[in-house]
């Protein structure tokens, strides 16, 4: 993919950033668990277009590095399915690898 494709896609993830942090900022009452799944999708549309690639757009790392201990600082109750996301999202931008394998265990296991 050329890079602006690339630059497409981060500029995503940052807008669909900004629009959890505002769902975040407006509501106390429900968790804006629709947007925060729109990040993540957007996080993962990035990850596997940038897979082969040795860096990654400075907005992507902003958006995603810290993300669960901002998540669990933000407020008393997060849901467990959000964090668990946040986690899995850290671990393939920065490390490249799916945490849970969901039936893709390696033979032997």
């Amino acid at each position: 993919m050329p890079g602006s494709g690339k630059d497409r896609l981060a500029a995503l993830v940052v807008d669909q950033h900004g629009a959890f942090e505002e769902a975040l900022a407006g509501s106390r009452q429900r968790y804006p668990t629709r947007e925060f799944r729109s990040f993540a999708a957007a996080i993962r549309q990035y990850v596997d277009a940038t897979r082969e690639d040795e860096m990654l757009h400075r907005g992507v790392v902003r958006a995603v590095n810290g993300l669960v201990e901002y998540l669990r600082s933000e407020r008393k109750r997060v849901p467990d399915e959000v964090l668990l996301e946040a986690e899995r999202l850290e671990c393939l931008l920065f490390l490249g690898y799916d945490p849970h394998f969901d039936g893709d265990e390696p033979p032997g296991l």
